[in-house]
């Protein structure tokens, strides 16, 4: 079994704010209003995100799909299947895992919060090497194989050349940056890093590597870090790169780094729909 999680919880709440302001017709605008992001008919054939990136999962061989969601998620059974587990969709087995907020708080708590409900519900993946994904980001295949790839450690990434990215500068600015040793492996992870101080962490390929939030990493020994994980005192949740910080801070050559070098389908604001219509 070959497993991955997919993180497509959240309200999709940036995109909606950016509708109005689109060049969307009135009445993709309206479609967008009514669904969660990743469920948007997009490209030539009209199929979601959702669909898209399973299908690539698929394809470089993964067999298993836990689908990250909140609790109202009619819309995600409704395309993908009404079953907790074992919906057959685009090739893959899926099933659903909830985040619910915690006592105390109104909201969820966040990425690693969301990935640590999920080992509570599906306990077997404390036994496995994952995959973690993004749910508004079209990976590529051979992202996902590489991340099949046997290795000498359990944990790794994807670490993108920033110069393969066709973003608008602006965004890519805020991406994390990677700082990675001669021998591949992760030293850190810098959060929206200050631009002068950004060419330092060029690779011995002269690439600027940024994060992409697709990794690869073994469920027990990722655990007590998202358990651990700190609460942002501002943003009042507990963030995958945080975590996985405390992990290799404490584990230190423990993540292994894939550098690629493509462009990456993103749908996080109106704007990109209409950038998947090449698909």
């Amino acid at each position: 079994m070959k497993s991955l999680i997919i993180m497509a919880g959240g309200a999709s709440s940036r995109m909606k704010r950016s509708l109005s302001q689109s060049k969307l017709s009135e009445d993709k605008k309206n479609l967008a209003a009514k669904v969660h992001k990743s469920l948007i008919p997009l490209g030539k054939e009209k199929k979601p995100l959702l669909f898209y990136l399973i299908s690539n999962a698929v394809a470089a061989g993964i067999t298993d799909i836990y689908l990250i969601t909140s609790p109202e998620n009619d819309a995600f059974q409704k395309y993908v299947g009404s079953s907790e587990k074992n919906n057959f969709f685009a090739g893959a087995n899926v099933h659903f895992a909830i985040q619910y907020p915690k006592e105390g708080y109104i909201k969820p708590l966040g990425t690693a919060d969301a990935v640590e409900q999920t080992l509570v519900q599906y306990p077997k993946l404390l036994e496995q090497t994952f995959i973690i994904c993004n749910g508004d980001n079209l990976y590529s295949r051979q992202a996902f194989k590489n991340l099949l790839k046997p290795r000498e450690v359990k944990n790794a990434l994807i670490s993108y050349a920033r110069s393969g990215l066709e973003f608008k500068d602006e965004r890519i600015k805020k991406f994390a940056v990677m700082d990675i040793d001669s021998l591949g492996y992760l030293k850190k992870i810098m959060e929206k890093p200050d631009p002068k101080i950004i060419e330092k962490y060029r690779d011995t390929s002269g690439e600027i590597r940024v994060s992409m939030n697709i990794f690869s990493f073994n469920g027990k020994q990722l655990n007590p870090y998202l358990k651990d994980c700190p609460i942002h005192p501002l943003r009042q949740e507990k963030e995958l790169p945080e975590a996985i910080k405390l992990l290799n801070d404490n584990e230190p050559n423990q993540i292994m780094c894939f550098g690629m070098k493509e462009h990456i389908l993103d749908l996080t604001s109106a704007e990109d729909i209409a950038s998947f219509d090449v698909i």
